[in-house]
C-alpha cells in the first residue's frame, strides 16, 4: 500500500468573469482551507486576470484566470478536483503534477520578476549609439 506522499501540483482555474477582487479572494481562501484540511499548502498564487476565452464555456466569453502552485497528498487530488467541479464560481480547471525542477523554476521566476525593474531599465548600448548619432546629425 502506498503512503500518502505530498507532491507538488499546479492548478489553473477559470472563474466566472463577473467576480470582483473580494470574491476572487474568497475563492482562494476556500481552496487554501481545503488544502490545509488535507495536509497540503498553497505555495504561490498568480492572478492572471480577466481574459477572453477562445470559445464559449458554460455561456461565458470571458473568464478570470488563476494559477495556483500547491502541495497536496496524492490520494487527495481526486477530492480536490471534485471540489473544483462542485464549486459554482469555477468554470474550468486543470490540475497538473509538477516535478521538483518545474516547481523550482516557477518559484524562482517569481523572484526574478520581483528583482528586475522594467520601467527603470536603461536602453541597450546599441540603441544609445544610434540615438546619439541621430542627434548629432540634426
Amino acid at each position: 500500500m502506498r503512503r500518502n506522499a505530498l507532491r507538488s501540483y499546479q492548478s489553473v482555474l477559470i472563474l466566472k468573469p463577473d467576480l470582483d477582487e473580494t470574491q476572487v479572494d474568497q475563492v482562494l481562501e476556500k481552496i487554501g482551507g481545503f488544502l490545509k484540511e488535507n495536509d497540503g499548502s498553497c505555495l504561490k498564487v498568480e492572478k492572471w486576470g480577466k481574459k477572453r476565452l477562445a470559445y464559449r464555456v458554460k455561456k461565458n466569453r470571458f473568464g478570470y484566470y488563476l494559477n495556483i502552485y500547491h502541495t497536496c497528498g496524492n490520494q487527495n487530488v481526486s477530492s480536490l478536483e471534485t471540489e473544483y467541479k462542485l464549486f459554482a464560481q469555477i468554470i474550468r480547471y486543470l490540475v497538473l503534477r509538477l516535478d521538483d525542477k518545474e516547481l523550482e523554476r516557477a518559484v524562482s521566476r517569481e523572484h526574478k520578476e520581483e528583482g528586475s525593474d522594467f520601467t527603470g531599465r536603461e536602453a541597450s548600448p546599441v540603441k544609445k549609439e544610434s540615438a546619439t548619432k541621430a542627434s548629432d546629425n540634426d
